[in-house]
């Protein structure tokens, strides 16, 4: 048998007739319905334009990197047309929608909108755009950046945090926004 490959083994395990199957090199579809699976928060990452201007997209990559020193990142699409602005900064927001920010998830999701027009934001120390409203906040200086393939991996290292304990998360699953269900 190749290295790296093993015979596959079933444990008492009896698979549902309709899960699927992805193998490197097939359908990318099968991946991408996979991956939807892990529910995630919804962010909006920020920066500043070469005029200073208030730039931002929506991403649901997100995740805390480390707490010594704080770190968290957040992958961006290489076809963002905001990519290069990112790319370039120095520092960058990262703002957790909450179940009522639907609307601004959607519209940072739009290309070509005026992302900004209805949209309360304020800024810190490093001049990005700060939602107002949001579940939280995180104001970080670019750490790195990295290949992450069709997309790009930014590193940011937390400057200040502001939260709002009392909301819940707007969430992304398979496709969908979600809302958390309790009994």
């Amino acid at each position: 048998m190749p290295v790296g490959l093993r015979q596959e083994r079933r444990y008492g395990l009896d698979m549902a007739n309709d899960t699927h199957d992805f193998r490197t090199g097939s359908d990318s579809r099968t991946l991408r319905d996979a991956l939807g699976c892990f529910g995630t928060g919804v962010t909006v990452v920020t920066t500043l334009d070469r005029d200073d201007q208030p730039v931002g997209l929506t991403a649901n990559s997100f995740t805390a990197v480390s707490l010594d020193p704080e770190l968290l990142l957040v992958c961006l699409s290489r076809q963002s047309q905001t990519l290069p602005w990112f790319q370039r900064a120095e520092a960058f927001a990262v703002n957790v929608l909450h179940i009522g920010q639907q609307d601004v998830a959607q519209l940072f999701a739009t290309p070509g909108a005026d992302r900004f027009e209805k949209t309360e934001w304020q800024s810190w120390s490093t001049g990005v755009p700060i939602l107002g409203d949001s579940l939280a906040n995180f104001e970080c200086a670019k750490f790195a950046e990295y290949d992450g393939g069709d997309h790009i991996i930014l590193l940011g290292r937390v400057i200040r945090v502001r939260y709002d304990a009392e909301q819940d998360p707007l969430l992304y699953f398979r496709g969908s926004y979600r809302e958390l269900h309790f009994d």
